[in-house]
């Protein structure tokens, strides 16, 4: 008998509902001492599950586990110092722990960006729970390139549906309408 998928820690079990009027709560990093802490003010949103090669997982994860929040609700509140940008030319700066090499937050500074503005977070390295649950599964072919097997792939797919993760190999429907959007707007097709 084959063992089940599994997704990511924070969903495999199930996935919790949020919670109404959550106020936030703190991301630590993965570092017995001297922990680096992230405030964040408020609920998450367009939390997801990701395949990419780029965002963190945790060991043994297929997908790792994104949202974002505005960019004012974020604030590094210890050990900063620790931190530093794992690719500075990715879109998406992804600061990460120095000593564990967790990834606290990405942000863009790309002002032209559809995403300008929002900092990209992994709510399971929070101790509160109430944060927005995952809504879908981006970039799900991706897990390929991080050595899944591709004969999988199918089962995968299965999983993520059994937990109410719609799979795609891009964004949702709602933020790809975003993107478009932004791009139309900044190229004067869209004056709304």
């Amino acid at each position: 008998m084959t063992s089940p998928i599994t997704i990511h820690p924070a969903v495999d079990r199930g996935i919790k509902p949020k919670a109404e009027n959550f106020a936030g709560g703190t991301l630590l990093c993965q570092c017995t001492d001297n922990r680096v802490a992230v405030a964040i003010k408020g609920q998450c949103a367009h939390n997801h599950v990701c395949g990419c090669t780029k965002c963190w997982k945790p060991k043994g994860a297929l997908f790792s586990q994104v949202a974002v929040v505005p960019r004012d609700n974020l604030t590094v509140t210890k050990n900063g110092e620790k931190l530093a940008v794992v690719d500075p030319k990715a879109v998406i700066q992804r600061h990460a722990c120095k000593q564990c090499g967790v990834h606290m937050y990405g942000r863009i500074e790309n002002k032209a960006h559809p995403f300008y503005g929002f900092d990209f977070i992994h709510t399971e390295l929070s101790n509160e729970d109430g944060w927005a649950p995952p809504e879908f599964a981006a970039f799900v072919s991706s897990i390929i390139e991080s050595g899944a097997n591709p004969n999988n792939m199918g089962a995968v797919r299965g999983r993520l549906k059994e937990l109410g993760l719609e799979p795609y190999d891009c964004l949702s429907p709602a933020l790809m309408d975003a993107i478009a959007i932004h791009t139309a707007k900044a190229a004067g097709a869209q004056s709304h």
